[in-house]
């Protein structure tokens, strides 16, 4: 069976397990890390929670996660996606005329409460309440996006960690990372031993014995959360302002976007830089994200050098000429990838390739 399907399989198994606890969080191995016994993935939609009795599931031999046993056996998946462009209502009533107490965006999912005709009654994060079956994705149609759209985390366990060039403990060092740093992994590259992760540019492995991954899928918001989210926008580019000084318009902002562009896409050509930072823009544009860079770059789980403080620490370093003309090209309205708004590593992904990312 082929790693895809089997982490498919794994998530539809984890998926029927969680059915009416609060949070969805799915919690098991790796498949690909199969060997490792201190290894655990979760799928988050919502608060993370620490599910009893999960072990007795995460320790089930492979084969029964096998497509083979899988197809009329097992029950729906309790996982529901969202299948927007940019966001779904989310009402307090089975109907149009409800109230609208949220958004579910494009890409995030929540776990299936309750069902009625034409409508789903669902939970995202602290978002509880009812959404058009009209515009939702269930079943193998919502795990197969949640796989696309979600992010593996890691996070080291151990003191300082090696981060070698190739999957081998003989292979030459990139450099360490330290307890409790988090990276986001490569998949597509990882094998059963080496978690794959990018470094500093540079594809790299760490052993998957000294960390812990969690698989992340996007909440909806309250609309109370996004009350609160662009008042700390707004906090958060206050303190940008001030830590830079007086500026020329824009200043700040290109400069926010020239780092992210350096972590990550440092060692791509130009244009694979400008795609990263199109990628950026095109979601401060689209109702689906935050609409200022800082937003979107500092939102929750979506570009993993903001979240372990890499982009602050670039931003005070410096960046090269490149990356700023890459992000001042693709503030000014240039796009070389259309409005598109997503990017990871090339592998089995379909979209645009320039160079080592796809684009979608």
């Amino acid at each position: 069976m082929g790693r895809n399907s089997r982490k498919r399989s794994l998530l539809r198994v984890l998926t029927r397990v969680v059915m009416g606890v609060g949070a969805l969080t799915l919690m098991g191995r790796v498949p690909a890390m199969a060997s490792n016994a201190d290894n655990v993935i979760e799928l988050n939609v919502g608060a993370a929670e620490v599910l009893e009795g999960f072990e007795e599931i995460a320790t089930a031999p492979s084969s029964d996660f096998g497509e083979e046993d899988s197809e009329e056996e097992e029950p729906e998946s309790s996982l529901v996606m969202a299948d927007v462009k940019n966001s779904l209502n989310v009402r307090a009533e089975a109907s149009q005329e409800s109230e609208k107490i949220g958004l579910l965006y494009a890409d995030c999912g929540g776990e299936i409460l309750e069902r009625a005709e034409g409508w789903t009654k669902i939970k995202s994060g602290n978002l509880i309440g009812w959404a058009s079956n009209d515009y939702l994705l269930f079943g193998d149609e919502a795990l197969e996006l949640a796989e696309s759209v979600g992010r593996t985390l890691a996070t080291v366990d151990a003191d300082a960690l090696r981060v070698r060039k190739e999957p081998s403990e003989e292979a030459g060092i990139w450099g360490l990372i330290q307890k409790d740093e988090t990276v986001e992994a490569v998949m597509e590259e990882t094998t059963d031993d080496w978690l794959a992760i990018e470094y500093e540019g540079e594809l790299g492995y760490i052993s998957a014995e000294y960390v812990t991954t969690e698989f992340l899928v996007d909440n909806g918001e309250t609309y109370e959360e996004i009350k609160e989210r662009k008042k700390r926008e707004q906090e958060e580019k206050a303190k940008l302002i001030a830590n830079f000084g007086p500026s020329a318009i824009g200043t700040t902002d290109e400069m926010l976007l020239a780092a992210l562009v350096y972590c990550e896409a440092g060692n791509q050509c130009y244009e694979g830089k400008l795609a990263v930072a199109s990628v950026v823009m095109n979601r401060v544009r689209s109702e689906a994200y935050p609409d200022t860079i800082a937003g979107v770059i500092y939102a929750s789980g979506q570009f993993t050098p903001a979240g372990n403080g890499k982009v602050e620490r670039r931003v005070e370093l410096g960046v090269n000429d490149e990356c700023i003309q890459a992000a001042r090209e693709a503030i000014s309205g240039v796009s070389n990838v259309g409005t598109m708004t997503h990017f990871r590593r090339a592998g089995n992904r379909e979209g645009y390739v320039i160079q080592d990312h796809v684009f979608w």
